[in-house]
C-alpha cells in the first residue's frame, strides 16, 4: 500500500477509536469551532477547556460576543495570555454580527480575510464545519509529518512552510477533511508528543521513518531565530490606610494591551530604594504625603513570555488615601490583570 494512503487510513481508524471527548467536537457550528481554535492557540487543551465553556456560557451566540464590553472579554480571558487573540476575537465578532448579519463565512477565502484568522484557523473551520478540502498545519501536524516521513527541513523556515503544506494537502482525505485534520493533530497531542512519544501504541510505528532511523529526538528541526529581550519592571503598589490602591490601563501597542496594572517603572537594570524614590513617577504618586516604602519580594520575579523575560519587583507604598480614581483592593477582581499582576495580588492578599 502507498505510504501516503496507509498514513491516512491507519490514522483515521485510530482517531475514531481513541479521540478525546472534547466539547467543541460535538458541534459543527463555525462560531463555536472558531472560538475553540482561538482559545487553543498557544494554550493546552486541559487549560483551554474551562475557558471555552465559560465563554459559551456567557456568549452563546456570536451576536452576544459582539455586544460585550472588551473589559468583560479580557476578564474572562485572564490567565490565557496572548491577549491580542481576545481583542481580535471581539473585533471579528463585531464585524460578522454587523456587516455579515451574524452569518459566519463558509469558505476559506472569506474566513482568512477576518482579523485574527490565519491559514491554520481558516483551514480548521472550513474543513470541520463545511468539509472544504483544506489541510491544517500546526505544531502537532509538523511533528507527525516530519517524523513519519523523515523530513529534515526546518519547520519554521519559509521552505519548510511550503514543503509541509504541500505534503499535508497531498495526504488530506477529501471525503472527510475535518476528521482527517483532527486525527493528525490528535496523534501529535496524544502519541507523537515532543518528548517521550508513545511509539509502542502509535498506529504508524511500523512505517515511521524517524523510528526506523532512530531520529525521533532529532525531528522536527527548527531554525534558531528567537531573540529574547530582557525587561526590568518595577511596580509601585499603593496600599492606603483605608485599603485602597491605584491601577491604570495599558494602552500602548505592547504586551498586555488594554489590561490593568499598577503604576510601572521600566528600567534598564534592577532598581534599588534611592533610585525608586527619586523617579518622577514615584514622586507624583506620593506627592507631599508621608509614606513607608517596602520591597515586597526578596528576589526579582522572573516572568517568561515567548520573546521576553520580565525581571520584576513589587514596591509597596503605604500611605494616606487621597489619590483620584483609587479602588478598593477587593474590587481588583473586577479587572482583567496580567498573570504576573494577578499572582502578586493573590499572594499579597494572603500576607496583608
Amino acid at each position: 500500500m502507498d505510504k501516503k494512503l496507509r498514513f491516512s487510513n491507519l490514522l483515521i481508524v485510530w482517531y475514531l477509536k481513541n479521540k478525546r471527548d472534547l466539547p467543541w467536537r460535538k458541534t459543527k457550528d463555525p462560531y463555536l469551532v472558531w472560538l475553540s481554535e482561538i482559545i487553543l492557540q498557544q494554550t493546552r487543551v486541559a487549560q483551554g477547556t474551562s475557558y471555552y465553556l465559560n465563554f459559551i456560557e456567557e456568549f452563546e451566540h456570536i451576536d452576544h460576543l459582539a455586544k460585550a464590553d472588551e473589559k468583560q472579554i479580557l476578564k474572562l480571558w485572564q490567565g490565557l495570555g496572548y491577549y491580542s487573540r481576545a481583542r481580535n476575537l471581539h473585533q471579528t465578532a463585531i464585524y460578522i454580527s454587523t456587516e455579515l448579519q451574524g452569518q459566519f463565512p463558509e469558505k476559506y477565502e472569506d474566513m482568512i480575510k477576518l482579523k485574527g484568522i490565519g491559514d491554520y484557523t481558516a483551514s480548521a473551520i472550513s474543513s470541520i464545519c463545511f468539509k472544504e478540502a483544506r489541510a491544517t498545519l500546526d505544531g502537532n501536524v509538523y511533528r507527525v509529518l516530519s517524523r513519519y516521513f523523515g523530513i529534515s527541513t526546518p519547520i519554521n523556515s519559509s521552505k519548510g512552510n511550503k514543503e509541509f503544506k504541500k505534503l499535508a494537502e497531498l495526504l488530506l482525505d477529501p471525503r472527510d477533511p475535518g476528521t482527517h485534520n483532527q486525527a493528525v493533530m490528535e496523534l501529535g497531542a496524544l502519541i507523537c508528543k515532543p518528548k517521550n512519544p508513545d511509539c509502542i501504541n502509535c498506529p504508524l510505528n511500523d512505517s515511521c521513518n524517524a523510528k526506523q532511523s532512530n531520529r525521533i529526538k532529532e525531528l522536527p528541526l527548527k531554525e534558531n531565530k528567537i531573540k529574547v529581550r530582557n525587561r526590568y519592571f518595577n511596580y509601585l503598589v499603593i496600599n492606603s490606610n483605608n485599603k485602597h490602591t491605584y491601577i491604570k490601563q495599558r494602552n500602548l501597542n505592547d504586551i498586555w494591551k488594554n489590561l490593568f496594572e499598577f503604576p510601572l517603572l521600566e528600567s534598564e537594570k534592577e532598581l534599588e530604594f534611592p533610585e525608586i524614590i527619586n523617579t518622577t513617577t514615584f514622586q507624583e504618586l506620593v506627592k507631599n504625603r508621608s509614606y513607608h516604602l517596602i520591597k515586597f519580594n526578596s528576589e526579582q520575579i522572573v516572568h517568561k513570555l515567548t520573546h521576553q523575560r520580565l525581571y520584576t519587583n513589587f514596591w509597596i507604598i503605604e500611605t494616606e488615601a487621597d489619590l483620584n480614581q483609587m479602588i478598593l483592593w477587593e474590587d481588583l477582581e473586577k479587572f482583567a490583570l496580567p498573570t504576573l499582576i494577578q499572582n502578586f495580588v493573590d499572594h499579597y492578599k494572603k500576607t496583608d
